[in-house]
């Protein structure tokens, strides 16, 4: 419990007033900060008058990363963590993982099991979602405008274009077990082009390890997506580090060419041979003795 004024406040109270007075200080309505965080109002407003007794951190990382805030600023303080972090041997202190097509093995399948459900074409299917896939990532057109137009082309009444993908979509194993080593030395962040709650139904699924991440830039909250400029300017700021020291995995030649503009290291994983190029990256990253 904490003391203000001898009154006793719960830390649970202390919290949402906390993430409301930040809210204010960025200007952004109840609503707007919903929108922008895929949170729903009531969730926020239980939130802010301290009715819920211990928010998801992931829930309270979406919200930092609306008003552009470390959790540290938000709320006052780190989340508990006993890790001594190192530097590795190339210089990298930070490393943000890409998410589609490295840590998970990107949703082809979820193509497959549209198109035997409902008679079609994957190539339909794909040329929907690549024609319209940036703008649902950066939240301009809704995942419910998404799934109306997929369903239009498609000939049916409705679509769930999100539980699809999640039911098809795989962890990359040997990924998965460098981003939970990594996460014991290093400062670590997931950067990702991805449809708005994708990321926290992976998380509440078991799909991604729920981990002390100390970023997690979601295009779907910041309304960029990579290799946009500004995706990695809010990478940066928000690692608190010095772009020299950063490094991002990924499987997109275009997203870490831009990111080598930022000065940030780079390596590629390689998505038709996960094992071996998850060993190309570890022997990259072996912290300094």
């Amino acid at each position: 419990m904490a003391m203000s004024g001898g009154t006793s406040i719960s830390s649970e109270k202390l919290l949402g007033k906390k993430l409301q007075k930040a809210r204010q200080n960025a200007g952004l309505t109840q609503q707007e900060l919903c929108a922008k965080a895929n949170l729903s109002y009531s969730t926020l407003a239980k939130i802010e008058r301290g009715a819920i007794r211990a928010p998801s951190i992931f829930t309270i990382e979406s919200i930092a990363d609306v008003l552009r805030l470390s959790l540290d600023e938000l709320i006052g303080r780190k989340a508990p963590n006993s890790v001594t972090y190192k530097t590795a041997k190339n210089g990298v202190e930070f490393i943000y993982f890409d998410l589609n097509g490295c840590l998970v093995r990107f949703a082809e399948r979820a193509f497959s099991l549209i198109a035997k459900d409902f008679a079609t074409s994957t190539d339909i299917i794909e040329s929907v979602l690549w024609r319209y896939n940036d703008d649902v990532n950066k939240n301009i057109l809704s995942l419910d405008d998404f799934n109306r137009i997929l369903a239009s082309t498609l000939g049916i009444e409705k679509i769930d274009w999100a539980e699809y993908y999640l039911k098809a979509v795989e962890p990359v194993t040997s990924l998965i077990n460098l981003l939970e080593w990594a996460v014991e030395n290093f400062h670590v962040g997931l950067m990702t082009n991805s449809m708005p709650g994708v990321v926290n139904s992976m998380f509440e699924r078991g799909i991604l390890p729920k981990l002390n991440y100390d970023a997690i830039i979601d295009s779907s909250v910041t309304g960029h997506v990579k290799p946009e400029a500004e995706s990695y300017k809010i990478a940066t700021e928000k690692s608190n580090t010095n772009p020299e020291k950063i490094l991002l995995i990924d499987d997109t030649k275009a997203n870490l060419i831009a990111a080598e503009k930022f000065k940030w290291k780079t390596m590629w994983f390689d998505y038709a041979r996960p094992e071996e190029s998850t060993d190309d990256i570890r022997s990259n990253i072996e912290p300094l003795d």
